[in-house]
Protein backbone atom coordinates (compact mmCIF):
# COMPACT_ATOMS: atom_id res chain seq x y z
CA UNK A 1 0.00 0.00 0.00
CA UNK A 2 1.67 3.20 -0.79
CA UNK A 3 1.28 6.53 1.38
CA UNK A 4 -1.71 8.05 -0.68
CA UNK A 5 -3.76 4.48 0.55
CA UNK A 6 -2.43 4.75 3.82
CA UNK A 7 -3.59 8.27 3.94
CA UNK A 8 -6.90 7.79 2.68
CA UNK A 9 -7.40 5.01 4.99
CA UNK A 10 -6.37 6.82 8.31
CA UNK A 11 -8.99 10.09 7.61
CA UNK A 12 -11.22 7.57 6.88
CA UNK A 13 -10.84 5.84 10.09
CA UNK A 14 -10.52 9.28 11.88
CA UNK A 15 -13.91 10.43 10.06
CA UNK A 16 -15.74 7.60 11.19
CA UNK A 17 -14.19 7.41 14.01
CA UNK A 18 -15.26 11.38 14.87
CA UNK A 19 -19.06 10.68 13.51
CA UNK A 20 -20.16 8.45 16.24
CA UNK A 21 -19.42 11.30 18.55
CA UNK A 22 -22.28 13.12 20.36
CA UNK A 23 -25.19 12.77 22.87
CA UNK A 24 -28.08 10.20 21.09
CA UNK A 25 -31.28 12.25 21.54
CA UNK A 26 -33.06 15.10 20.44
CA UNK A 27 -31.00 18.27 19.78
CA UNK A 28 -30.71 20.47 22.98
CA UNK A 29 -32.30 23.99 23.23
CA UNK A 30 -30.59 27.10 23.05
CA UNK A 31 -31.06 28.89 26.76
CA UNK A 32 -33.90 31.45 25.50
CA UNK A 33 -35.80 28.63 23.99
CA UNK A 34 -35.57 26.71 27.36
CA UNK A 35 -36.39 29.65 29.35
CA UNK A 36 -39.81 29.98 27.32
CA UNK A 37 -40.63 26.31 27.55
CA UNK A 38 -40.06 26.61 31.62
CA UNK A 39 -42.32 29.34 31.57
CA UNK A 40 -44.77 27.18 29.74
CA UNK A 41 -43.97 23.19 31.49
CA UNK A 42 -45.96 20.10 30.84
CA UNK A 43 -46.22 16.72 32.47
CA UNK A 44 -43.66 15.06 30.17
CA UNK A 45 -42.18 11.84 31.33
CA UNK A 46 -39.39 13.27 29.21
CA UNK A 47 -39.28 10.96 26.47
CA UNK A 48 -41.36 12.96 24.12
CA UNK A 49 -44.45 11.49 25.66
CA UNK A 50 -47.69 12.64 28.32
CA UNK A 51 -46.53 11.67 31.83
CA UNK A 52 -49.14 8.17 32.57
CA UNK A 53 -48.91 7.46 28.45
CA UNK A 54 -48.71 3.47 28.15
CA UNK A 55 -45.53 1.57 26.24
CA UNK A 56 -46.15 0.34 22.82
CA UNK A 57 -46.45 -3.47 22.77
CA UNK A 58 -43.48 -4.99 21.29
CA UNK A 59 -43.38 -6.15 17.83
CA UNK A 60 -41.46 -9.32 17.21
CA UNK A 61 -38.73 -9.66 14.68
CA UNK A 62 -37.23 -12.64 13.35
CA UNK A 63 -33.62 -11.71 14.88
CA UNK A 64 -34.76 -11.09 18.61
CA UNK A 65 -33.77 -14.19 19.71
CA UNK A 66 -29.94 -13.10 19.38
CA UNK A 67 -30.08 -9.93 21.18
CA UNK A 68 -32.40 -11.17 24.35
Amino acid sequence: MNNAGKLVLCLSLAALTLAGCGVRGALQLPPEAKAKQAQTARADSGQGKPAGATAKPHKPFPLDGFIR
